[in-house]
């Protein structure tokens, strides 16, 4: 014992000495009763049988014995509970702490981009970012209806859970334990956190992750952004995520005008997207498995509806009639996100998106920000426009040609057509050729050689310079290129006239125009003070983009598509014959801006753009690019010459439509002298509208092997009865009055004093056009004789080594089926069909150029 005694609180010891009589025994220290000895007084020995151990016969009553066990294994059980709660929940925290909510999945952000026809409502197409086709809408947009459902369908606990379900969690671990799977039921939560923060992976881990960031979700976020952002992101099947590309893949229309069938509809499919498509057929179809799980919904509609939780407002005998039946779903529509021409009008829209710069010279949108941002993207585009194109082509191309041919793509026929508004130059609507699932090349775009389209500019040119419509030029084949070895052909050459038809010495600039004559233009670009390179800057400002190697002659803000041209050198001294590779939508718009009084708009087809947000990011403003190009004396001139080219000449067969028109014919040859291209290219006071007719990869042989390969023939048809579907409904407009330019030619020699016919003394007239008062001019133009040959032809040499132009058009199409006629092979030598002119120098088109 220690000094002093016991210790505070410490029991006395036993008394030393003997024990009393019935006192118990001590320990050794005194401190307590000792243990009984074996053997001896106190506790038998235990009966290693019996329960727990007890001493034998303490438990002899077998009733007893089961319900200690009873009690002393729920006090185990109970105790393990305890501990393992407390490790749980030590987890639990530990893992709350630890897992943090990631960076969403790039993939589940990404929100497809819409393209609009103008008007902004029908849909031309789509971008998105691989197989992600997504419209996310926001709280506010998202239907009651739809999240009612959805609640019903997939979690009808949602507003009371915290974001998981235990009982379904500890269910899920018991089916998994006694089945190996690794899956199980989740939360709307869950759901939603699966697929914008995790993989689907089906593991134990992935499913702790899920949980903890639930948990945390459901703290951070209200009940109505969870819902909304679980049906932006989820998989509806036919490749459709979020419940607004849904509702389009399905039925056709936005989520906000779905009905409580189809909304019932599209969330029961939420359960096996795959395997509860309505489309699906065999003894499991879609649609009897779906009928079953769409019941389901609209029971637990219900059910919402009853406690006071739903959102939208319907009534039980509405939910009654809906059970009867599933909705009716339309026909899926094939995968033609890029189909026939959609694809092309696509690949159009973001080359401009990506073109666009603001005020510092950096790009607007990135691939990216077109993919997978969400853009609203209104066109210029016309359904109508595009749909005209398109069904006049097939109506008017030979059957026996076809766009895409596996075995022989050198015997491919390739059309191109584009419609430009002639006030804005918005592209109103154009056809690249074949299927853009069969091949990517659009041909309005890439377009190809431009024979006599080239010519108006010449005019214009030469107007500009102070020559006028009046003035005279050669109409006689055999014109000798000064300082060169060159002679310029006409049309209509033979053994005993290999220069070709000639029309007279001296014809006017109409005349020449009317016939397409060669001799009378290649004459007139050498006549202007410097040469070539003014019906290069003319045809530029006008709308034609440069060569690259000479885009910097183009103007300020110049934009065009595509934004260069092939071949386009201002030095080529026989560029007005149309050599260069020019696309149908530059040249259509070239055109407007001859019909636009001598101003050019930039071509465009994207007018406005819309973000996620709603914001407006982009606008066209019709300021950009516009400039005048050429006056608006010699515009009206060299658009009368047009008109009588539609009137009296080579374009006769575009002149059936309701609206005044004027044009121009052409056609280009290659390196080996054959036609390659036919054009025709012309306006109405509304529309100016290019089409292009071309064989293989552009340069192919089309003489002799369409039945009618000139200007005159498809390609005017194919353009009259485009703009005849789309101007017969405009009111009928006028073309402005020639102004009858006359400036200062100059060079001597072209006056019309050297006319055949002597010019008419000016006198007064009642007849005088209002620009002819002005100038104090009343002199009318003489009308030129006709002719009974065409002055179109070709140059001699050879064909390798310089410009080949080729015959022009006559006007009567179809008096010849062949080219021997042009060749002067046969035994008549009768006028071609049609026959523009340009041609190859230099070896022609290569293969390359309409890429």
């Amino acid at each position: 014992m220690p000094p002093g005694g016991p210790r505070p609180g410490q029991r006395q010891p036993y008394p030393p000495g003997p024990r009393r009589p019935g006192e118990p025994p001590v320990d050794r220290l005194g401190q307590g009763p000792a243990r009984p000895e074996r053997g001896g007084g106190g506790r038998g020995p235990r009966d290693p049988n019996s329960v727990a151990g007890a001493p034998n016969g303490r438990f002899d009553d077998e009733g007893l014995d089961k319900k200690a066990l009873a009690v002393r294994i729920g006090k185990i059980a109970a105790i393990c509970a305890l501990v393992m709660a407390l490790i749980g929940s030590g987890a639990v925290i530990i893992s709350y702490n630890m897992i943090s909510i990631p960076s969403a999945n790039a993939a589940f952000e990404a929100e497809s981009s819409f393209v609009y026809y103008a008007g902004g409502k029908k849909e031309v197409g789509r971008f998105q970012a691989g197989d992600q086709n997504r419209d996310a809408l926001s709280e506010d947009e998202m239907p009651a209806l739809i999240k009612d459902a959805a609640v019903a369908a997939e979690d009808r606990s949602f507003y009371e859970n915290n974001g998981i379900d235990l009982k379904g969690i500890a269910r899920t671990l018991f089916t998994n334990a006694t089945t190996g799977s690794a899956g199980g039921a989740s939360t709307i939560t869950q759901q939603y956190v699966k697929n914008l923060y995790l993989t689907q992976e089906r593991t134990y881990s992935r499913k702790v992750k899920e949980a903890v960031i639930s948990l945390k979700i459901s703290r951070q976020n209200s009940k109505d952004e969870i819902l909304t952002g679980y049906l932006n992101t989820v998989y509806f099947g036919r490749g459709a995520y979020g419940v607004q590309a849904a509702a389009k893949t399905y039925f056709r229309k936005s989520a906000q005008d779905l009905n409580i069938k189809e909304a019932a509809a599209l969330t029961a499919i939420l359960n096996n997207p795959n395997g509860f498509d309505p489309e699906k057929e065999g003894k499991d179809s879609g649609g009897t498995e779906l009928l079953g799980r769409y019941q389901y919904v609209l029971n637990g509609m219900a059910d919402l509806k009853s406690q006071g939780k739903a959102l939208s407002d319907y009534d039980e005998a509405t939910l009654e009639k809906a059970k009867a039946a599933l909705p009716k779903f339309p026909k899926p529509l094939a995968d033609s996100r890029l189909g026939g021409q959609k694809g092309h009008a696509l690949t159009l829209v973001k080359n401009e998106l990506k073109s666009l710069k603001n005020e510092n010279g950096e790009p607007l949108f990135t691939e990216e920000d077109i993919d997978s941002k969400g853009l609203k993207v209104t066109t210029t585009l016309s359904a109508k426009a595009m749909k005209a194109a398109e069904d006049a082509v097939k109506d008017v191309r030979p059957e026996d040609k076809k766009a895409v041919n596996a075995k022989h793509p050198e015997n491919e026929l390739h059309v191109g057509a584009a419609t430009v508004d002639v006030k804005t130059g918005a592209l109103k609507g154009f056809y690249g050729g074949q299927d853009y699932l069969d091949s990517q090349i659009n041909w309005a775009a890439s377009g190809g050689m431009a024979g006599s389209t080239m010519k108006p500019f010449t005019l214009a040119a030469a107007l500009d310079a102070g020559y006028s419509l009046k003035d005279t030029w050669t109409g006689e084949g055999g014109l000798e290129i000064p300082g060169t070895d060159r002679v310029v052909r006409n049309s209509g050459q033979s053994d005993a006239d290999p220069t070709g038809h000639g029309y007279g010495e001296h014809i006017t600039g109409i005349k020449a125009m009317e016939e397409s004559v060669n001799t009378s233009f290649v004459q007139m670009s050498t006549a202007l003070p410097n040469g070539s390179e003014d019906v290069y800057n003319m045809a530029v400002r006008a709308g034609l983009p440069p060569d690259e190697q000479h885009a910097e002659d183009a103007p300020a803000d110049y934009r065009s598509i595509p934004a260069y041209s092939i071949d386009f050198d201002p030095k080529n001294y026989l560029l007005t014959l149309g050599r260069q590779a020019i696309s149908p939508i530059n040249m259509a718009n070239a055109y407007a801006t001859i019909a636009n009084g001598g101003v050019r708009n930039t071509v465009h087809l994207v007018s406005k753009v819309v973000n996620a947000e709603g914001e407006v990011v982009y606008e066209w403003d019709q300021r950009d690019g516009e400039e005048r190009a050429m006056s608006e004396d010699a515009a009206d001139d060299t658009s009368y010459a047009l008109q009588q080219v539609v009137k009296d000449g080579t374009g006769q067969s575009a002149g059936v439509i309701n609206q005044p028109a004027a044009g121009k014919t052409g056609t280009a040859t290659n390196a080996d002298d054959d036609v390659s291209s036919a054009w025709f290219a012309g306006y109405t006071p509304q529309l100016s509208t290019a089409v292009m007719y071309v064989r293989g990869k552009g340069s192919g042989k089309l003489d002799g092997w369409l039945d009618s390969y000139f200007g005159a023939g498809y390609p005017a048809e194919t353009w009259a009865q485009i703009m005849g579907t789309l101007t017969d409904d405009l009111d009928l407009e006028e073309f402005p009055e020639p102004a009858w330019m006359d400036g200062e030619a100059p060079m001597e020699g072209h006056e019309p004093s050297l006319t055949a016919t002597p010019s008419p003394t000016p006198t007064p007239s009642e007849d005088c056009s209002k620009k002819d008062e002005r100038k104090g001019l009343c002199i009318p133009i003489e009308e030129p004789e006709a002719s009974e040959s065409p002055t179109d032809g070709a140059t001699d040499g050879d064909p390798g080594e310089g410009t080949t132009p080729d015959p022009s058009e006559s006007t009567e199409p179809g008096v010849t089926e062949t080219a021997c006629d042009w060749f002067g092979d046969c035994e008549s030598s009768s006028p071609p069909a049609d026959g523009n002119n340009g041609g190859g120098n230099g070896g022609g088109t290569e293969e390359g150029t309409t890429q």
